[in-house]
């Protein structure tokens, strides 16, 4: 699927291209599946953070069988700049096995969506056992991990924020202790009295926010006092307030960025992460919720059904 003009879902096409030809220190992988992400939707339209250059193949993650390198014969699941493809190529320090009792579907959560929740938790927020986490979107790819990963590394509360009653539902039997709805219209004075409400009177610790716009302001504003605003996403198209930092230091709050591929430009960077995430979904402790597979020839439904919020979890473009 190629994109040869910027735009919404429509702009992906079905291509025939040459094979990719795999360089030095590179793996050539015959592609099972692909996963799709918000930033795809992103670059489609070019308002992603980093630009894009016409014409491309998006796709940052693909599952399937090494065809070179150390892993050659091998399932593997991939880090990737072309994913939506029969074959694509993966730099060898981002090409990890793939254990027996791991689905398809599980790696592909894993790669991207899993080491983001991963870093925005450990590496961002530095979380610490007993602390108050908010997560937004937490119906979504990113959001169903760290919901869970949270619980896991001893949240003393998990508040989960989804748009719909399904979605919240989900994110309680994920491990949400509450969970809460924002009106599209809320305002940041709402926000932040619904989100201290929802941890018990209390303001969170950590909140991970990828939405940008009011509901930014109002996480920030509901923040305690030494709390980390992790922000790693825009999917409003809406820009934040501008941050005070004088306001800062009065409230003794941070606000940490986060750009996965800072983390996956260092050779190995990702290791640690897909080490430990592949060990905690092989032993049934992380589930990663599969909200939808489509033929890879459906990708723009696929970004269509994103885009409208009808999804959940990890979303699959099935290649095989």
């Amino acid at each position: 699927m190629q994109v040869a003009t910027f735009g919404g879902p429509e702009v992906l096409v079905p291509t025939d291209l040459p094979e990719p030809v795999p360089g030095e220190g590179e793996v050539m992988i015959e592609v099972d599946a692909a996963g799709v992400n918000y930033a795809d939707t992103h670059q489609s339209e070019n308002s992603y953070l980093a630009p894009q250059h016409l014409p491309f193949v998006p796709g940052a993650e693909v599952v399937g069988q090494a065809l070179t390198g150390q892993h050659a014969g091998r399932r593997v699941v991939a880090l990737t700049g072309s994913g939506y493809a029969e074959r694509a190529v993966a730099r060898a320090d981002q090409v990890w096995p793939v254990p027996d009792e791991v689905p398809d579907s599980t790696a592909l959560g894993l790669v991207l969506q899993g080491t983001t929740a991963w870093h925005l938790l450990r590496t961002c927020a530095h979380l610490v056992e007993g602390e108050s986490v908010v997560v937004h979107a937490a119906a979504g790819g990113v959001g169903t991990l760290a919901v869970q990963l949270a619980r896991l590394w001893g949240a003393g509360r998990v508040v989960a924020v989804a748009s719909t009653e399904e979605k919240r539902t989900l994110a309680a039997e994920l491990g949400a202790d509450a969970t809460l709805g924002l009106a599209q219209d809320a305002t940041a004075v709402e926000i932040r009295h619904v989100l201290i409400s929802a941890n018990q009177g209390r303001r969170p610790d950590v909140v991970l926010e990828m939405t940008g716009g009011a509901v930014f302001d109002g996480s920030l504003a509901a923040l305690a006092p030494l709390g980390r605003l992790v922000t790693y996403g825009m999917a409003s198209r809406r820009p934040p307030q501008p941050i005070d930092p004088v306001q800062l230091t009065r409230s003794s709050r941070a606000v940490v960025g986060f750009w996965l591929m800072h983390v996956a430009a260092v050779p190995g960077g990702l290791d640690r992460a897909m080490r430990e995430l592949l060990d905690l979904a092989g032993d049934g402790r992380l589930r990663v919720v599969v909200g939808g597979t489509y033929p890879l020839a459906q990708a723009r439904r696929a970004h269509q059904d994103l885009l409208a919020r009808r999804t959940v979890g990890k979303l699959v473009l099935r290649v095989r």
